[in-house]
């Protein structure tokens, strides 16, 4: 019987290494190796069967990935918690809240700042991940931000329809998305307001603020699709109920349209 490799990214993220995304950055800066020889370049195709992988000199377990039991947990990430797998120093890692007898390895599904907090979704569904992070999906994310000045109407619909922004890593810029902004709160000298956006690339939030000459003094994310931070209080977690998990994959469901925004929630519903 001939078996089909398949790509690596997705080996590993159904392993708990990381998600798709930063596996892919991982093979770019030289940390993983496949039987024995360093991998730079993608595409990189595997058999978990037969191959043999090490990320950072660890060797990681492959056979029976794609069949590993899932885990999903939701953290309230307090400031100063990094939402990494890979500790520098002595950094508090999100995975080290979670308990110490995990019997799967967990990674955070997209990352929030460590100067950021709020609500963190972690687990060993690569495949989720990958589709709650793809901006093709729509998922919205919403965050509660205390900035610096008065955010006027003008500049609310100047970040709603988009600003560009640097990518470091293309080397090139990007028009951020359509957003929805909620104003909760205005005083001559702060704004606080919610920010509902459908892509989460690198401190987003904190650069389209600052496009508009507004800096962040703090930033919450409250909300993940249908996933809040009710009843958790900073550095607690709980499992998903099942119900929670099926909406989230209904939300990712193929073929499912891009969602719109509404304006009274801030969440996302079916165009």
């Amino acid at each position: 019987m001939v078996r089909m490799k398949q790509r690596i990214q997705k080996i590993l993220a159904n392993a708990g290494v990381a998600s798709r995304r930063n596996v892919e950055q991982m093979i770019g800066q030289g940390r993983i190796s496949v039987n024995g020889r360093l991998v730079a370049t993608l595409p990189v195709l595997i058999d978990p069967q037969t191959d043999k992988v090490e990320v950072d000199g660890q060797s990681v377990k492959l056979k029976g990935a794609d069949l590993a039991g899932r885990i999903y947990f939701l953290l309230n990430k307090p400031a100063g918690v990094y939402s990494t797998n890979v500790a520098q120093g002595e950094q508090v890692r999100a995975i080290d809240l979670l308990p110490p007898n995990l019997h799967r390895r967990v990674y955070p599904v997209g990352r929030l700042d460590a100067a950021s907090k709020g609500l963190l979704l972690l687990t060993n569904d690569g495949e989720l991940t990958n589709q709650l992070t793809h901006p093709r999906y729509g998922v919205a994310k919403t965050y509660r931000a205390i900035v610096e000045g008065y955010l006027d109407s003008r500049q609310m619909q100047v970040l709603e329809k988009g600003v560009w922004l640097p990518d470091s890593h293309s080397g090139k810029g990007f028009k951020s998305g359509r957003s929805r902004i909620k104003i909760v709160r205005r005083t001559g000298t702060m704004t606080i307001l919610e920010i509902a956006l459908r892509e989460g690339r690198d401190a987003q939030v904190r650069r389209m603020l600052a496009r508009s000459g507004h800096r962040v003094r703090d930033l919450t994310r409250i909300r993940i699709g249908p996933l809040t931070l009710e009843g958790l209080a900073p550095g607690q977690f709980r499992p998903l109920l099942p119900r929670e998990i099926r909406k989230l994959q209904g939300l990712c469901r193929p073929g499912r349209p891009m969602r719109k925004f509404d304006r009274k929630t801030n969440s996302s519903a079916p165009t």
